[in-house]
């Protein structure tokens, strides 16, 4: 067998050669084989398919056919050509295609050999194809050959244009990097054959982004090609990048790809402050660490290159004030570092920095990258609180002080420039027991009340000073009194003692350690002295012995004790401290004889009960019962006295036919007033005691509460000591009647449905009052009715 094959495209020299190459050794080959060349027997077809796999030579040969790709006609695309030696022309040998491609991308005519594509093929897709040929018989359809393999392959052309795979680009430089600085490498690639001309022979060169960048035509590296670029001035280039095949020439395919190059900053722009100065206000109130204003230096930087640190580098208030950075907006926040005031100084000057802290050496030269401002603050007045003075009072004071005393002077002061007068007063949620009293004006703190040190120590009270002109503006102050003791209360047991002899005692037994407390706490400590009371000293029974330790032993002096004779014994003790002065106080133990075993184990305390005489008639019996009975009833009779005399003396309406007409000098809660409290007594202490009067409606039942009063309190000419022992002494009697105090009234019958009963209004008007309304008011202003309402009457009243 044979082949022939031709190009497809006449241009292509190299496969025309090829082709007359394999037409050259089929025809040699036919030739050579043609005498032996002749149809096989049966016998022969049997033993060819055992023949096949041996080495023979065979009658065709043929290696591989080329074609161009790309082929756009409309005929099939010849490929080449198969023929056999045994192939006489008759049309009896068949020729069929297998492989990769057959009969979908290749046909082959059965009858004549020739192969065709019937496909647009594409190199790119496809380089090559690997089929088998065979020629068969016909008729029979057996091999008249064995099975060939040969490979189609596909010529490439210059049929795809470069691409840049990783396009577009994103890249960065820093600003005002030097010339030839590289920036990024774009790289195109080419699907056409690279071993096969220059199809595949890429040359990049730039389209756009001159004069500021440069690319290298072989290797695609974009490098920097202008000096001194400024990212403030331009921060983004659009560079456009074009790769060409055929090495650049005439006729080549390119393609192109976008890189996006950004600037990045450096710091090469000094801060500069916007202006040179600010002009800041303040109230003198603002609480430290308050913000007072903001400055902020601008700078074309950005990022770190931009960051700022602001500074006091002069002025007359730089420890008055302070200033910090805000990293996230690079502002500089001047605040209060120390309390102001108007009255001590108006205004302040600051002279603030503003620096880059991240430098960079090569741009010094464009510094200095500092700058200042001048800040002028101006402190507004603002309507003060009182301010103490100190701002923390500590005072000490003995228990047994009295009240009235003076024990502190609480000073305030209004800090503005008007200097209002200044009223005290005791914030009462600190002081719940009302021990203490501020004087209103001077601010004298004195005792309310006795102290106590063993029930309160320490007294944590607020005074408040209110301003005059403006009640608004309170200032406070702490006052921490502490009571001091003093050795006022005597030594007592520490628990009730009971103890116990044995009848079998012995003299000189212990039989009972007493200890004794002191609520005082003497600055020495505490130390006791025990002893017998006087009228138990040449005791019999029992002796004491002091142990010098606060504590003591009871004794027995004798033996011998018998239970049926005297079961309990008292020994009253005498219990002294070592205060000043010395104080002491007699507690008693108990002591019960008792029956013991031999080892001293109580065996009975009991005592012999109480019988009494038997010579008690029933008469005296009846006549103790008859006293008990008079006693109860004088009793009740005489708190039935009591409570009607309380009962306020109130006269029926029908009976109250006499006039009565009281003048008033001043108007109050009712006519009980005129009796119930004398105020002289409040300008003239003295004469409380000299006169004293009762209420009509109600006998007292305490006497004038000046006798209460220590005398050197009631000479006093201190008001103030001697309403508060007053005052005192009424809270503490619990039987004392309602005093009413001293009220001012504003105004008067507000809420009565009579409305003011006072003349004072009557100035008001040149016309009679007329009083006739008096009549719808009800029995109770009937006489007043009768006195006012008839007009016709001319005599006086009184």
């Amino acid at each position: 067998m044979w082949t022939s094959g031709r190009m497809s495209n006449a241009k292509n020299l190299l496969g025309l050669g090829v082709s007359l190459y394999f037409w050259g050794l089929m025809d040699l080959t036919a030739t050579v084989l043609s005498g032996s060349a002749r149809p096989l027997t049966e016998g022969q077809e049997d033993n060819l398919s055992d023949k096949l796999h041996q080495r023979m030579k065979r009658s065709w040969v043929w290696n591989q056919f080329f074609v161009l790709e790309e082929y756009t006609g409309t005929d099939p695309l010849y490929v080449g050509k198969l023929h056999s030696d045994m192939d006489r022309g008759d049309g009896s040998i068949k020729y069929i295609l297998s492989g990769e491609g057959a009969g979908i991308v290749f046909t082959i005519d059965d009858t004549t050999g020739d192969i065709h594509a019937i496909q647009r093929l594409d190199r790119e897709e496809r380089s090559q194809y690997t089929l088998r040929a065979q020629a068969l018989d016909r008729r029979t359809g057996r091999p008249m050959e064995p099975e060939s393999e040969f490979i189609i392959k596909i010529q490439d052309i210059n049929d795809n244009e470069p691409k840049f795979l990783d396009g577009p680009y994103v890249a960065s430089v820093p600003e005002m990097s030097p010339v030839g600085t590289s920036v990024i490498q774009v790289t195109a690639t080419d699907a056409d054959d690279p071993t096969y001309g220059n199809s595949a022979r890429v040359v990049y060169s730039i389209l756009q982004g001159q004069p500021y960048f440069s690319v290298d035509s072989r290797t695609g590296l974009i490098r920097t090609a202008l000096m001194n670029m400024d990212r403030e001035a331009k921060e983004y280039y659009e560079v456009i990048i074009q790769a060409k095949d055929m090495g650049g020439q005439l006729g080549g395919l390119a393609g192109t790809t976008t890189v996006n190059i950004t600037l990045s900053d450096v710091n090469d722009n000094p801060p500069r402050f916007p202006q040179k100065h600010y002009q800041m206000s303040v109230l003198e109130s603002a609480p430290v660490s308050s913000t007072v204003g903001r400055v902020v230096a601008k700078d074309l930087d950005e990022g770190i290159n931009a960051e700022m640190k602001y500074s006091l580098v002069d002025g007359d208030g730089l420890d008055v004030f302070d200033i910090n950075t805000d990293p996230n907006y690079q502002v500089g926040i001047i605040t209060v570092r120390k309390p102001l005031s108007f009255e001590s100084k108006k205004s302040y000057t600051l002279k603030v920095e503003g620096a880059n802290p991240h430098l960079e050496m090569r741009f010094l030269n464009l510094g200095p990258f500092r700058d200042t401002t001048t800040v002028h603050i101006s402190v507004e007045d603002v309507d003060e609180p009182p301010v103490f003075e100190p701002s923390f009072y500590f005072v000490e004071v003995p228990e047994d002080v009295e009240i009235g005393t003076t024990i502190q002077i609480i000073s305030a002061k209004d800090p503005d420039v008007t200097n209002n007068s200044i009223r005290y007063s005791i914030d009462r949620s600190s002081d719940p027991g009302r021990f203490f009293y501020v004087d209103i004006t001077s601010g004298a703190l004195m005792t309310a009340r006795p102290l106590d040190r063993e029930d309160v120590s320490w007294h944590n009270i607020t005074v408040l000073a209110v301003e005059l002109n403006n009640p608004s503006q309170v200032g406070s102050v702490s006052v921490t009194v502490k009571v001091l003791d003093v050795n006022d209360n005597a030594p007592e047991f520490a628990r009730f003692y009971d103890a116990f002899v044995c009848e079998n005692a012995k003299a000189g037994q212990l039989i009972q350690t007493v200890s004794a407390i002191d609520r005082d706490d003497p600055q020495e400590g505490q130390h006791f002295y025990y002893s017998l009371a006087p009228e138990a000293a040449n005791n019999p029974n029992f002796t004491l012995r002091d142990n010098q330790d606060n504590t003591a032993w009871i004794l027995t002096r004798r033996s011998g004790f018998r239970q049926h004779e005297q079961n309990t014994f008292y020994l009253p003790i005498l219990i002294s401290d070592n205060g000043r002065p010395v104080l002491s106080s007699t507690g008693t133990l108990t002591v019960h004889v008792c029956s013991c075993d031999d080892d001293g184990m109580v065996m009975s305390c009991n005592a012999e009960a109480y019988v009494l005489p038997v010579s008690l008639s029933r008469g005296a019996l009846i006549a103790i019962l008859a006293c008990i009975f008079v006693l109860l009833v004088l009793v009740l009779l005489i708190l039935s006295m009591r409570r009607q005399r309380k009962q306020p003396y109130i006269m029926d309406e029908e009976e109250n036919i006499h006039e009565n007409i009281v003048r008033y000098d001043d108007e109050g809660g009712g006519e009980e007033d005129t009796e119930a409290f004398d105020i002289a007594a409040m300008w003239n202490p003295r004469e409380a005691q000299l006169v004293v009067k009762n209420r009509q409606d109600m006998l007292p039942e305490i006497e004038s509460l000046s006798r209460y009063v220590p005398q050197a309190c009631v000479m006093d000419n201190n008001v103030h000591n001697y309403v508060l022992a007053k005052l005192y002494e009424a809270d503490m009697d619990l039987w004392a009647p309602p005093f009413d105090s001293l009220q001012t009234y504003m105004f008067e019958g507000n809420g009565s449905v009579a409305e003011s009963l006072s003349s004072l209004q009557s100035v008001t008007t040149d016309s009679d009052q007329s009083y006739d309304y008096l009549t719808d008011w009800g029995p109770r202003f009937k006489k007043l009715a009768e006195m006012y309402g008839a007009t016709d009457s001319s005599g006086a009243l009184w």
